[in-house]
């Protein structure tokens, strides 16, 4: 028993010695220089690779300085006391039905009649509940809709397909006997700006359009402006802009640089554009500019821009009730048409500021697609995976198992790289999860800048961490190798895959900034 005992000792302690032997064969201040150039190289790659970005700021254009107030009768208050009737129907739209809600007043005679056209997202006609009420009551017939979830998903938005519905939805409102049909037309919010120009421009039956928040500038532009906007509310570092906007140029979706001034340009009816002063969403400035400017290369002088007070990208306050004026201006605009069409100043309300210009974020370089990025993560996905499956099908398999020699060098390396893998995975996850949050936080920004900051200092750390696990393990193998260690073939490929994988990984968080200086 004794001399067992004396066995397992030595072996126990060779095994420590070994250990020792394999963490100091290569000096530690060697590591720190190795580590320190590797951090300078991987820093300078996030520099010298593309995409640059630097929105510059917005020329001052005189007039938005100072823009005249709202004529009185454009917000004279309305009433919205009239009994309605409400009926629910459904619309053929050719490869799928869309269920609809009409809300009419009981009022006899013939009713301006608008449709919505929903932004972003599912797009269901309970959204528009509340306005859709409010105006039937005023003396609007109204109809929302549920947007088509066929053929239409985050990846894959075809305006002109999405304006063929509109187009199919005001036909069937146009058929009721209350409704005035040369004063049926259009409401698009947001996205649903890029939609309503399109059927406008298409069919004479849209005898208006209402455009409430508009961008006028590609959805690129516009979600690169408002991330930028975001960002700065945000208090957030610079290399948080670089990881966002270099990740936005590597998505490839074929609606991102769509140019809607052709449809704008299109456009022969009469046009009112609203807008919020505290919308952080749009270029609001460059969105006038763009609607103003196509408009009158395609001969249109009936529009009108109205900004209003402390209204966001909804015309509400903060997300709660309509601002002032909103309901007031769109209701007397739509009931005095075609005397409205035309109004005596073209642009009014309050004065919007818009800082930075909306710039278009470069298309990626091939080696930082969306593609060659997917497969990076496969390639460290794999190599951190096959490694531990290649040894479990040995052992298996039941074959001899290495040498003693090898059997007291492999287990520290093999423990290092399990715990480069979490890192890695940790790293991977901590972006996604940073990403998500900063969308959350462009709705509600309240308190959100220490949990940015927080979230930005944990993905460098984990960056770093990597970088130093990497050193370590090589230097790790070469000293193993050093101690006359011969890795059988499962050891070469985990060592192949886990330092090749962390590699890739490396690099790929370089060309998103997350060894810039500053941080």
């Amino acid at each position: 028993m004794i001399r067992g005992n004396d066995t397992g000792i030595r072996s126990s302690r060779r095994r420590a010695t070994i250990g020792e032997r394999i963490g100091m064969q290569v000096g530690r201040g060697v590591l720190s220089v190795a580590a320190g150039l590797i951090l300078v190289a991987l820093a300078t790659v996030g520099y010298a690779l593309p995409p640059p970005f630097d929105p510059p700021p917005l020329s001052v254009d005189p007039v938005f300085q100072t823009l005249p107030v709202q004529p009185p009768a454009e917000i004279r208050p309305i009433s919205t006391t009239a009994q309605i009737v409400t009926q629910d129907i459904t619309v053929d739209v050719g490869d799928t039905t869309l269920e609809a809600t009409i809300r009419a007043p009981l009022t006899p005679g013939k009713h301006p009649a608008l449709v919505f056209v929903q932004g972003a997202g599912p797009g269901v006609r309970g959204e528009f509940t509340t306005q859709a009420e409010l105006l039937a009551r005023a003396g609007i017939v109204t109809l929302v809709y549920d947007k088509r979830t066929v053929r239409y998903d985050f990846r894959n938005r075809d305006f002109g397909l999405l304006a063929d519905d509109a187009l199919r939805v005001l036909a069937r409102l146009r058929t009721r006997a209350d409704v005035d049909p040369a004063r049926t037309g259009l409401w698009g919010v947001s996205e649903g700006s890029w939609v309503v120009p399109i059927a406008a421009a298409k069919s004479d039956a849209v005898g208006f359009t209402v455009l409430v928040s508009a961008p006028n500038v590609s959805p690129m532009r516009q979600v690169t402006w408002a991330m930028g906007e975001q960002l700065d509310r945000l208090h957030a570092p610079s290399g948080v802009r670089e990881l966002v906007t270099r990740a936005m140029s590597a998505v490839h979706m074929n609606f991102l640089r769509y140019d809607g001034l052709p449809a704008l340009r299109g456009i022969r009816q009469p046009v009112l554009a609203l807008y919020g002063t505290r919308d952080p969403s749009i270029p609001f400035v460059e969105s006038s500019r763009a609607l103003t400017r196509a408009l009158a290369e395609g001969g249109n002088a009936d529009y009108t821009i109205r900004y209003l007070a402390g209204a966001d990208h909804g015309m509400r306050i903060h997300g709660g009730p309509f601002a002032p004026g909103y309901l007031e201006t769109l209701s007397n605009w739509v009931k005095g048409l075609p005397g409205t069409a035309r109004p005596a100043v073209h642009i009014a309300g309050a004065t919007p500021v818009q800082r930075y210009e909306a710039s278009e974020v470069p298309t990626a370089p091939w080696y930082a697609g969306g593609a060659v990025l997917g497969f990076t993560l496969c390639l460290a996905a794999v190599g951190y995976v096959v490694g531990p499956v290649a040894e479990m099908v040995v052992r298996l398999r039941g074959r001899r198992l290495p040498a003693e020699a090898n059997a007291l060098i492999w287990p520290p390396i093999r423990r290092r790289f399990r715990r480069m893998a979490w890192t890695g995975l940790g790293l991977l996850v901590s972006v996604l999860a940073f990403i998500t949050l900063l969308v959350l936080f462009s709705v509600n920004q309240a308190g959100a800048w220490p949990a940015v900051l927080a979230g930005w200092l944990v993905i460098r750390i984990l960056a770093v961490l990597m970088l130093l696990q990497e050193v370590t393990s090589v230097a790790a193998v070469v000293s193993g190798l050093r101690e006359g260690w011969q890795p059988s073939r499962p050891q070469l490929v985990a060592i192949a895959g886990v330092l090749g994988g962390t590699g890739l990984l490396l690099v790929a968080a370089a060309y998103y900034s997350l060894f810039a200086f500053p941080w």
